[in-house]
């Protein structure tokens, strides 16, 4: 599976800007379910609506990745976040989801 990053209309990554912001452990933890993600492993997967997935890590806060899948072979990450904000990222990510597929469209 592909897994590529969501740029918002200025070509910026969203998840990104999220994922640099991580200590060494969390990212280390997010990397492991990027992989697993790439290997076609969407045991953790769980469905928020709008056709946004959220991935959980059971570690630190409860840290998420907010995904959305673009046919069978490509994942595009919308985003992640902690418990915490969960809420507010799943909102996040949906709009993303949406313009994602408004300029895939064209």
């Amino acid at each position: 599976m592909q897994v590529l990053e969501y740029l918002d209309r200025d070509g910026r990554s969203v998840f990104g800007r999220w994922f640099e912001r991580l200590d060494a452990r969390a990212a280390a933890k997010v990397t492991i379910a990027l992989v697993r993600l790439a290997n076609d492993n969407l045991s953790s997967l769980k469905g928020v609506g709008g056709g946004v997935m959220e991935y959980r890590i059971d570690f630190g806060p409860g840290y998420r990745i907010y995904l959305g899948r673009d046919g069978d072979t490509i994942v595009i990450l919308l985003g992640g976040g902690t418990k915490q904000r969960q809420q507010r990222d799943i909102d996040a990510a949906r709009l993303r989801w949406d313009d994602y597929r408004k300029r895939k469209k064209g």
